[in-house]
């Protein structure tokens, strides 16, 4: 090439970037996301947290490719699709209750992670503080241990006659523990007695709730965790069959048949976990992201249920409800 022509082409580069730039498509960001159930809350959760990338102009096949994983409360699959998920080296990973959370910190310091539904990521050691998580993680709380409490005394309003109540948990997270813990604090000035049961295994739990239905005045409390929600269905069909008031950590609960739930709208979170996701994306360091408690509560009682199992609802609690499943 001629100095003169070599010369003119130098001139002609001043073009380049932002022609280059105009044809080149956009960079293709990747997501995980770990997700405890595939039924229809499942898939709400999910798509909620889509709607809310979107709105953030993040697609799904355009600029962002979505890795999902559903464990449906198996550890066999948890620890599986961790190992996938890391393997994969995405730019974020969302995932769902502690049970998950845990092992893929343990796999991961350097992957960005954004939880949700985690009760105490503190006390898990998952964040340094809820104001600065230091670390790779960050995410949404799933709600304060005093709502446990909170169960318990909403079993003794809707049934007076309850004086003993199976605590179905999962002692294997702290949440477990946690929740025991604060309905423990409440039981004597009800009257209660209470009976731990381990709902991660259903032939246990099964076994556990029929031989303590045997006596009179029980009653139960379902509370958060991975295996309560992938074992609902069971769980409200186990309750209607030894005719046990029960009250649920969430909504879905109630909606399948429960007779009353009291948490968060745990569909928000997932959209509200789009925005930390977006922010990731865009540089910032979840470490430094604050971790968020809920903001929405709802209080939800299925009056078919009640009819069922014989119970008068009190007009004040009525009143109270954020919804009425008739």
């Amino acid at each position: 090439m001629r100095r003169r022509e070599f010369i003119s082409l130098l001139g002609g580069a001043a073009t380049w970037p932002l022609a280059t730039r105009a044809q080149q498509p956009e960079r293709m960001r990747r997501i995980g996301v770990l997700m405890t159930t595939d039924d229809a809350e499942g898939q709400a959760r999910m798509g909620a947290f889509l709607q809310g990338l979107q709105h953030l102009g993040w697609v799904d096949g355009r600029n962002v490719r979505i890795e999902a994983r559903w464990t449906v409360g198996k550890a066999d699959n948890v620890r599986r699709y961790v190992a996938e998920l890391a393997a994969l080296a995405p730019d974020v990973i969302v995932a769902t209750g502690s049970a998950s959370v845990g092992p893929l910190l343990q796999t991961t310091h350097a992957i960005p992670i954004v939880f949700a539904q985690v009760v105490d990521p503190v006390g898990a050691g998952f964040v340094e503080s809820l104001a600065r998580p230091g670390g790779n993680a960050t995410g949404f709380t799933q709600y304060e241990y005093g709502i446990s409490a909170k169960w318990l005394e909403l079993l003794k309003e809707i049934a007076p006659s309850v004086t003993r109540a199976a605590i179905l948990r999962d002692p294997g997270i702290t949440a477990g523990i946690g929740q025991w813990a604060a309905i423990q604090t409440v039981a004597p000035a009800l009257g209660v007695e209470l009976r731990p049961v381990d709902v991660r295994d259903p032939g246990e739990f099964e076994r556990a709730v029929a031989a303590f239905a045997r006596a009179s005045n029980g009653g139960l409390i379902v509370t958060g965790s991975g295996s309560a929600t992938v074992h609902r269905q069971r769980i409200i069909m186990l309750a209607a069959r030894h005719k046990l008031p029960a009250v649920y950590p969430f909504r879905t609960f109630a909606d399948d048949g429960g007779l009353i739930s009291y948490g968060p709208d745990t569909i928000d979170q997932f959209r509200r976990a789009a925005g930390y996701v977006d922010r990731i994306l865009k540089g910032e360091k979840p470490g430094d992201l604050p971790v968020q408690a809920p903001t929405k509560y709802e209080l939800v009682i299925n009056l078919k249920t009640a009819r069922a199992l014989g119970l008068d609802v009190p007009p004040a609690l009525l009143s109270r409800a954020d919804e009425v499943i008739e």
